[in-house]
Formats: structure tokens, sequence, C-alpha cells
């Protein structure tokens, strides 16, 4: 056997491993918390992880997410392999973040990197609420902070899918510092044109509430998502009052003014287009020297 048909028939067996692993995968059911309906994998998938009985909304992954909303293959990601430390020595953090690796199968709660959404090209961030909840510790700072400098040069537009718990306690003071980080490189990105699609998912809470996510120039939510910087438990027990019913969700706060609009995810890849074209972006091809 010569070596190209040796390399044919370890390709095939390997698709067909890949392909099997597949198939187990998209047969896994999984049990919406809600209605307690259970469904195959590759039903909610096609359904952009929404219960097809209650429409109750499932978590996304980073990955699931940008595949809802990008062209195909057209995802870059930014800043690969940059991951966290313990910059206080907290203890057994180093076990927490290799937990969360496992937990989530990423290396660390957000994921950036440049798209295209019906050819036109953008930044993208998106947290992972499966990596320690979302929390921003120095690396989640400054993957937002970088690819918000990277579309400033590029003139591109930004959009940045949030679900957080807040800043990471494990890093201290070196967390909340990336609340002034992102904060300034937002402001300073719009100051010179930039346009920033800020979109809530459930929950996003405390410290990215409190900062990037708030500062959208245009403000998304998903439905039902609790939007807020302390939960809704904590003010009552602080006011000793009930408070009213949907307080801090979305469909609440777009009543109230706070938000612009609630998207769902079967149209969020539609109206994100039509905001760009509004706003007068086009099909553009960034210079990948400067990626």
């Amino acid at each position: 056997m010569e070596f190209s048909d040796i390399f044919r028939y370890r390709r095939k067996k390997l698709n067909k491993i890949v392909s099997a692993r597949r198939n187990r995968n998209s047969d896994e059911i999984i049990e919406c918390k809600k209605c307690h309906g259970k469904f195959k994998k590759a039903t909610l998938q096609r359904n952009y992880y929404v219960c097809p009985d209650c429409n109750d909304y499932f978590r996304m992954t980073p990955t699931e997410r940008i595949r809802m909303i990008a062209d195909e293959k057209s995802f870059k990601e930014h800043l690969r392999g940059l991951q966290s430390v313990n910059p206080i020595d907290f203890p057994d953090y180093e076990e927490k973040l290799e937990d969360a690796k496992k937990t989530s199968n990423r290396e660390e709660a957000v994921l950036t990197g440049i798209m295209k959404i019906n050819h036109i090209t953008c930044g993208v961030g998106v947290l992972d609420a499966n990596y320690m909840m979302g929390s921003m510790g120095t690396v989640v700072g400054e993957r937002i902070t970088a690819i918000t400098e990277f579309c400033e040069r590029q003139n591109l537009p930004l959009i940045i899918f949030s679900a957080s718990g807040g800043a990471r306690m494990q890093e201290g003071m070196f967390s909340l510092m990336q609340m002034a980080k992102t904060t300034a490189a937002i402001e300073k990105f719009q100051r010179n044109g930039g346009l920033y699609i800020s979109c809530y998912t459930n929950p996003t809470t405390g410290g990215v509430s409190a900062s990037f996510a708030a500062l959208g120039d245009i403000l998304i939510a998903e439905p039902d998502a609790l939007i807020c910087f302390a939960g809704p438990r904590v003010i009552e027990q602080t006011i000793g009052e009930k408070l009213p019913e949907g307080f801090q969700h979305s469909e609440f706060l777009l009543k109230s003014g706070i938000l612009d609009m609630v998207v769902t995810r079967h149209e969020m890849r539609e109206v994100l287009t039509r905001l760009l074209q509004l706003h007068g972006y086009e099909e553009k091809h960034y210079e990948r020297n400067s990626y």
C-alpha cells in the first residue's frame, strides 16, 4: 500500500469517528428547566436553543451564538491563548480555573474576534456563562479592550453579547480595574465615531452590567433576561419590600426606557444586519496584517 493510500484510509477512518461522535451528541437528551420537556440536542440546535414547548431560553456557548448570527466560516478569533493567572495568590484559584476550562471547554470566559453578518465585517465579543458565570477577570477585560481598539483602528462596528455574574473576586482589585479599562476603551471608540451594539443575555449582572455592557449606542436584550447590578433578592432584603413583577428583566427595562429593544434569537441576525446597514456599514475586508 502506498503512502497516499494510507493517508486516505486514515482520513476516512477519522471522519467516521468524528461523524459518530457528532451523532451521539445530537442524540443527547436535554431537559427544559421551566416546563421539564425533554428534547434531543439536535432539535434545540435547530431552534437556537429555545424550548419548542414553552419558549424558555437555554444557555448558549460563545461558539453556538456566533454560529447563530455570523456568516458561515467567517469568524476569526482574536488573542487566542491568552489565559488567567493568580495575581493575588488567591487560595485554590488555579484549580477553579482548570475546573472552569473543563466545564466550558474554553480557555477563558469570553471569546472575541472578527466575523461577518450578511457580508458586513464587524468585531464581536461573547461572554460565556459556563466559565465561572462569565465573571470579568483581567483576561476578559484585556480581550474586550483589545477587540474594541482593533475595531477603532479598522473602522469596524462592535457587537458584544454579555452574560456575567460580575467581577471575579479571586483577582481582587485587578478584576475591578477592568471596569474602568473597558469603559475607557469603549468611550474612546464611540468618541471617534465607532458603533457599539450591546446585547444583554440572561443573566448580565454586577461589574459587567455597570461597565461595558451598559455603554452601547444601541442596547438590545434577549427576552426575559435578568439585567442588574444587584439581584432582586438582595434588593428586597435591603429595602424590606417586595419588588414589582418582572423587575430587572428585559421587558420591564424596555418599558422603563433603559433598553432600546428586546429581540428573540430567531430575529437577532436580521435585526443586527438592519442596524449595521442603517448606520452605513457595508461589506468590508479588514487588513490581515494589522490583526
